[in-house]
Formats: structure tokens, C-alpha cells, sequence
């Protein structure tokens, strides 16, 4: 990963300081219900106040679609932000023009201000220069701490870094150092757990990590479609027939690389997808036809939770099986609490990411005891297909 600017380089002492966060967080009756994204993102914010610098927060909110939505007004995030700092945070009315212009002029050294809703304004997703001009006007520095958006190429995160000084903030740093460790130059031997509904979404990040990693678990859904495509029955099981070529030329793909994949060999299958369903473990070569396998089984989790004890690094991304059901997900909970011990012991750096897994690990009682975990979803997907973040190439040095 090329080397980027973080707030160590930055003199901030009475300048104006664009801080691109992501504080799309639940709200009803025009209070935020949880403050969890803000307290995260709050140490650039804290930092950079402290150092003197006249901080003007950048923020999407929902999709309105270019127009403005008075129920997707940060206003209340602004608030929350107040209250979460324990200082004022000005609000204006809009991220341009004359409200915006008369809050940011308004700041004195270390005070906090937040502009409206980006995508009030088309420009913000447009990447428009006139939008990006205007926004850019605020200010002298830019800080972008908001990974989660580092995939879009949108005005506030490609735009306003070729217009000013720009670097990391300690979100970003922690992210992409954080990733840097586990697939850039990973100590060895490096294991991936993907699991998940679909090969058909996982495509790109399974061709990458073929390449990158020494050992591939596929959980989920998505391993009923590699076990088909060895021939192998998977009843009523979820499983996209019309990708098993696909599948094929994966683990083609991953003997070439010297990856090692690592599919169930038993399976807990039912024939209802609900919880509480009456289950029993097989092998996965017994699944009968009226049968759905939902999770992994036991000496499939046993074994690749053994696997883990004799790697380094470990990358993961989904599910191994329906964990959000009652009695599916011991597969879920068998590794990723082995993966937290072993991180806990210090022998193994461990790095998650996506909606499912964040869900699934806490289910499991893993998420605080992984390395490090992320919340960006789409971005951190981009980043294991090993394509380029728009918002992380505009702030290398």
C-alpha cells in the first residue's frame, strides 16, 4: 500500500479543516438512537480541535437523491455530535452558499461546525468541480476519515483532495493499516473465511484471495455451489447450479496459487428454514432431497478452527452458515470464537469485515477480541476484491 498523509503531518493551528466523516446513523422522531458511528469518529475530531484547528464536519445522510429531504437533514446528528464532544457543534442549513459560508467564517480556533446533508446537491455524487469548488472553499486542509465511502468516487471524497493538503484521519489510518497487515504484507501462513448466500456476489473477491491467501474456508450458502460443483447433491440447500463452472475454475484457479480450499464435510440440515427447526448433522454427501443445509457441521467447524491454530493471519467475510437462526449456528460460533482466542494469544492478526460478519461476530462473542474489525461494508468488500478505493488513491503521497 503506498504510503499516505495522516494528521502527523498536518499544521493545523488556526486553519480551516474539511473532515469527511460517515455519520449515517439510525434516527427517529429527529433523535439519533445510536451513537456508535460518532464515538468512533470523534478522536480526529477531539484531535484536531484541540491542535486549533477550525473544524467543518462533511457528511452524506440516506439518499436523497440530489434534492433536498427535510427528514434526512443532519441536523439532528449535529446535536448528537454536540453532545457526544460535550462542546457546541454549529449546523448550517446547507453544505454551500451563503449558510455555509457564514457558519464556517464564523469559527474560531478549535470550534466544531457541521454543513447539511452532501447529497442535498447532485454534484456531491456527480463528482461535480463546480460542487467540489464550492466545498472546497471552506477550507485549507482536507481530512478524510471515512473509509466506508472511500469506494466512491464522489466530490467530497475524490474532489476536495486534489483541491488541498490532504491526509488520513485516525479512523482511515487504523483501517488501512489494519488492511495493509492482513493481505499487503501478511506474516504467513494467511487463512480467509468467506461465507455468505451467493458465489455469483463474491466472484472478484474470491479470484483475488485465491491468489493471496494459503488456505480459503467457503462457509454459507455459497459452499453448497463448490460442493455441487464435485458433483456432490445438495438437496433443497440454497445453491446456485448455474455457477458450479464457475466454481470449477476457482478451485482450478487455487490449485495453480497453491491455496488450499477447505469445504464442509458435514453439514446440519433441515427442512424448514426457520429457528428452533428439527435438525441433524450428515455428511454433506447425505443430504437427502427434501433437505437444506444451514450451517456447517461440527467436525467441519472443529477442523478448520484447528486449521487456524497453525496460521498467522486471518481475513473474514460472511457467515458460515444461517447464525441469525436458533440451532445454526454453532458453525458461526465454533470459529470465530477459536479465531478470538487465538488473537487473544497473540499468535494470530486478525481482520474482518461486511454487515453479516460484524453481526455474526458479536453473535458469537468475538467482535472485541479480533484485531480489527470493519464496519464499511462496501468499501471493505472493494478492498478484498483488490480493486482501487478512489478515496484511499486520492490521499497517497
Amino acid at each position: 500500500m503506498t504510503a499516505f498523509r495522516t494528521l502527523d503531518d498536518l499544521d493545523v493551528a488556526g486553519k480551516w479543516v474539511l473532515v469527511r466523516l460517515d455519520l449515517n446513523v439510525p434516527t427517529q422522531d429527529g433523535r439519533v438512537t445510536d451513537t456508535t458511528r460518532i464515538e468512533r469518529a470523534m478522536p480526529t475530531v477531539r484531535e484536531l480541535s484541540a491542535a486549533g484547528a477550525r473544524v467543518v464536519i462533511l457528511c452524506h445522510f440516506g439518499r436523497p437523491k440530489g434534492a433536498v429531504a427535510p427528514e434526512l437533514s443532519l441536523a439532528p446528528v449535529a446535536s448528537a455530535v454536540s453532545e457526544t464532544l460535550g462542546q457546541p457543534v454549529g449546523f448550517a442549513a446547507d453544505s454551500i452558499g451563503d449558510s455555509a459560508r457564514q457558519t464556517v467564517a464564523a469559527l474560531g480556533n478549535g470550534d466544531i461546525a457541521m454543513l447539511e446533508n452532501l447529497r442535498f446537491h447532485a454534484g456531491e455524487e456527480g463528482n461535480d468541480s463546480d460542487f467540489a469548488d464550492a466545498l472546497a472553499a471552506h477550507g485549507d486542509i482536507y481530512v478524510n476519515d471515512a473509509f466506508s465511502t472511500a469506494h466512491r468516487a464522489h466530490a467530497s471524497v475524490v474532489g476536495l483532495p486534489v483541491r488541498m493538503p490532504a491526509a488520513a484521519g485516525r479512523l482511515m489510518q487504523q483501517e488501512l493499516e489494519a488492511l495493509a497487515k492482513a493481505l499487503g504484507d501478511p506474516e504467513r501462513p494467511v487463512a480467509a473465511v468467506v461465507g455468505g448466500a451467493k458465489v455469483s456476489t463474491k466472484l472478484d473477491l474470491l479470484g483475488n484471495l485465491v491468489g493471496k491467501v494459503d488456505v480459503l474456508a467457503i462457509g454459507g450458502g455459497m459452499a453448497n455451489t463448490f460442493l455441487a460443483a464435485q458433483g456432490i447433491e445438495v438437496g433443497a440447500s440454497l445453491c446456485e447450479h448455474d455457477m458450479t463452472g464457475t466454481a470449477s475454475e476457482i478451485m482450478a484457479m487455487a490449485r495453480d496459487a497453491g491455496c488450499d480450499i477447505v469445504l464442509p464435510s458435514d453439514a446440519v440440515v433441515a427442512k424448514e428454514f426457520k429457528s428452533g427447526a428439527a435438525s441433524q448433522n450428515v455428511p454433506v454427501d447425505s443430504v437427502s432431497g427434501g433437505q437444506m443445509i444451514l450451517d456447517v457441521g461440527p467436525a467441519s467447524a472443529s477442523a478448520l478452527a484447528d486449521r487456524l491454530t497453525s496460521c498467522r493471519t486471518l481475513v473474514w467475510n460472511g457467515p458460515m452458515g444461517a447464525f441469525e437462526l436458533e440451532g445454526f449456528d454453532h458453525g458461526t460460533n465454533t470459529v470465530a470464537r477459536a479465531a478470538a482466542d487465538l488473537t487473544d494469544q497473540g499468535t494470530l492478526l486478525s481482520v474482518a469485515g461486511g454487515g453479516d460478519t460484524v453481526a455474526a461476530l458479536a453473535h458469537a462473542g468475538a467482535l472485541e477480541h479480533f484485531t480489527y474489525v470493519s464496519t464499511a461494508g462496501g468499501a471493505f468488500l472493494k478492498w478484498l476484491e483488490g480493486k482501487t478505493l478512489p478515496g484511499v488513491a486520492a490521499l497517497e503521497s
